[in-house]
């Protein structure tokens, strides 16, 4: 017995959403003279939430297997933009921090994120937002 839903690609359209929407962050900020992927900016985007999150804890709250979080803070130290400061009680674990140069970054950075946000909302309404966030919440938890 087939359920309506089995001919819905929503998977397929929630994933071209996504890709289309990383393509124009991904323009902008090259334009913008920004040397970030979106990948980065995602990274240094939750490390400014969350100062000294740990690398584990990035990996879980970006949906990212640790081994690329890793290779994306070398990216991001080399550039300046992250520090590893030592967890206290375990040297194996690192805490993760902005320096002066990713808060700068990220402040000159955010109103393209923002400015991208605006433009793929357009003129749809707290209500539009709020139907948004229940299907999708919907949709993840039937995963989880």
């Amino acid at each position: 017995m087939t359920h309506h839903s089995d001919h819905r690609a929503y998977f397929f359209k929630i994933d071209t959403t996504i890709k289309k929407i990383r393509n124009a962050l991904q323009k902008q900020l090259i334009e913008a003279g920004f040397d970030l992927t979106v990948d980065q900016w995602v990274l240094i985007d939750h490390i400014y939430r969350e100062q000294g999150i740990s690398q584990n804890g990035l990996a879980e709250l970006t949906f990212k297997d640790p081994p690329t979080v890793t290779r994306i803070i070398d990216l991001l130290e080399k550039k300046g933009l992250v520090e590893r400061g030592l967890a206290a009680g375990d040297r194996r674990k690192f805490n993760l921090f902005l320096t002066e140069k990713g808060q700068t970054t990220y402040s000159e950075a955010f109103p393209i994120v923002a400015e991208i946000r605006r433009k793929g909302w357009g003129d749809l309404d707290e209500a539009d937002y709020q139907h948004f966030v229940r299907i999708m919440d919907s949709i993840y938890a039937n995963f989880t």
